[in-house]
């Protein structure tokens, strides 16, 4: 492992400090590529204008048809929190908007598969649906598309997934990534597709008289699911995106939330006044995400759609419940994983272990619902890109294999992917995905020939020093950082994927060392020359007396007191 310094720009440090920033904090911004404190406004005025997103205005005007007309609407979401989230403002907001008819329906992983199939064409027809909706989901569905308009469906797809060779014939695509839409944010989530789709409906609404600017619904109420599932679906987190989750993050502070989001962060046993991104990614986002991984995500969705608390209440605990099965679940199928991943490590002619250029593990008794994180959980430990597969449960299909994909900086998964399937035809049945998340179907016959090739592209691009991990930091830490209030004060911000959290480093002095929960590395610290607890969670092998530690702050409280402590990310080895 190598622990690198962000490069700090010290001109635009001192910009900002002298624009009213933290010294602290504009240090850390200016490390992240901000320039301006201009950049920092979160206000919703900042925020990129719906018509630059290319379709929304066909997508206001055929709603805005829809609604007077009086026709059903039913959306056809995603089975994880980004889909759940985009499904509920999606009903929500059109009700909001006018429209009386608005249903729902999601697709099971096992059963049905990823997006909008045919056979989910069928069921939304079948309904008497008028009009259906995807939400983060249907670029990639030109079958299920075709089929619905089969069937005398007019066909809206929202979503932000990157397009295949050929888009879907729908009546209107609204996707900043589908070819010719110059919409900045490219990373936007699919729930905050949605939430533009429905800022340009109200501006057509408006147009039409429907209300104006005083009387308008205020969509603002929407942007705590925003934040939750742009923060869960681990999107860049670019000026646009950052805005939106802090806009949504705001209004959690204040208590006006949906009740699921409140149950929610009750059941998870979080503070929803002092909300952070990391509730989002580590507490809610994966509570939600379970419902769709083991059981049904209607759970999810409707937890994020009541307005009756005790409704929320109980059905927040029974999320709960279904995430500690999946940790239970998990946990089994790690340790496996790790026994098949290690299997494969390179022990010719007397060298050390080493893992292949990527790894791919499958056994008939993984859970197909719990494979993308255990392959994120591979990833980490050997920093190889790694699939998981396992049986598939759908019906007729049990010689097929399922597989989840994390993949490491360097290496795009999809692309790879899009390579073994143009030289071995026949062995990839399905597959999709991003540049560091992606799933595939191969035939079980052909689980090896996938191992190797995949193996095979990883070793043509990845070049020897993309296989070391690396932390990017921000550097040493200064001990009059060391402050509980500015713990709280870094936690206030928004941080995530590509504006990454405070991470420091720094040489250490290691004092004591002992073993928490048989997993967890407790320690005390010297850090210059203060003794300073630290945890590294789910790390086990002691360290030296002297050690260069990567760590993130965190406020740890013993009998009313808080203190400062250290949460080690890594050790440079």
């Amino acid at each position: 492992m190598k622990i690198v310094a962000r490069a700090i720009p010290p001109r635009t440090a001192w910009t900002l400090e002298q624009a009213g920033v933290h010294p602290l904090l504009a240090r850390l911004f200016a490390a992240r590529g901000v320039l301006g404190k201009d950049e920092l406004d979160d206000g919703l005025a900042r925020l990129l204008a719906p018509a630059g997103l290319l379709g929304t205005h066909e997508a206001a005007v055929l709603l805005a048809d829809a609604i007077r007309a009086d026709k059903r609407l039913c959306i056809v979401a995603d089975y994880d929190c980004d889909g759940a989230t985009a499904c509920a403002v999606a009903v929500r907001g059109l009700r909001l908007l006018g429209a009386r008819h608005v249903s729902y329906l999601v697709p099971d992983r096992v059963i049905d598969g990823y997006g909008l199939t045919p056979p989910i064409a069928e069921r939304v027809a079948d309904s008497g649906a008028d009009m259906l909706i995807t939400v983060d989901n249907g670029i990639a569905s030109v079958d299920g598309v075709a089929a619905a308009r089969a069937r005398g469906l007019q066909v809206l797809v929202t979503d932000h997934h990157l397009p295949g060779p050929k888009l879907p014939a729908a009546e209107v695509l609204v996707n900043p990534n589908q070819p010719g839409c110059t919409f900045e944010s490219k990373s936007i989530a699919g729930v905050g597709v949605m939430f533009y789709v429905l800022l340009a409906l109200r501006a057509e609404l408006r147009t039409r008289g429907v209300f104006d600017a005083a009387t308008q619904p205020k969509l603002d109420v929407l942007l705590p699911l925003v934040a939750l599932g742009t923060v869960a679906d681990v999107v860049k987190l670019d000026a646009n995106n950052r805005r939106l989750v802090a806009q949504g993050l705001r209004r959690i502070r204040a208590g006006a939330m949906q009740p699921g989001i409140a149950a929610l962060f009750k059941a998870a046993g979080r503070n929803a006044p002092t909300a952070t991104t990391f509730d989002f990614g580590f507490a809610l986002g994966p509570r939600i995400n379970a419902a769709g991984r083991l059981a049904d995500m209607t759970l999810g969705i409707e937890c994020l759609l009541t307005d009756d608390a005790g409704r929320a209440d109980e059905l927040a605990r029974t999320l709960d419940g279904i995430n500690r099965e999946r940790r239970d679940i998990e946990g089994g199928m790690r340790d496996q994983a790790l026994l098949l991943a290690e299997s494969l490590f390179d022990t010719t002619d007397g060298a050390d272990q080493a893992p292949p250029p990527a790894i791919s593990v499958f056994d008939a008794a993984f859970h197909e619902g719990v494979v993308g994180i255990v392959a994120s959980r591979l990833k980490d430990r050997f920093h190889r890109p790694t699939f998981v597969f396992a049986a598939s449960g759908a019906p007729g299909k049990e010689n097929e294999l399922k597989g989840s994909g994390r993949s490491i900086p360097g290496f795009h998964l999809r692309d790879a992917l899009d390579l073994v399937a143009k030289r071995h035809p026949g062995v990839l049945l399905r597959f999709g995905g991003h540049a560091m998340a992606a799933g595939c179907t191969v035939a079980r016959g052909q689980f090896e020939t996938f191992t190797q090739a995949i193996a095979q592209v990883a070793q043509e691009w990845l070049a020897a020093s993309s296989l070391v991990r690396q932390i990017d930091t921000d550097g040493p830490l200064a001990r009059e950082y060391l402050r509980v209030d500015l713990v709280d004060t870094l936690h206030r911000e928004v941080w995530g994927q590509g504006f990454a959290p405070p991470t420091f480093s720094e040489e250490v002095e290691v004092l004591s060392q002992r073993l928490v929960g048989e997993k967890h590395l407790a320690l005390k610290l010297r850090h210059q020359g203060q003794p300073i607890d630290g945890i590294w969670f789910g790390h086990t092998d002691p360290l030296p007396p002297r050690v260069m530690l990567a760590f993130r702050l965190d406020a740890d409280e013993w009998q009313g007191v808080r203190r400062v402590r250290f949460l080690v990310e890594g050790a440079e080895s």
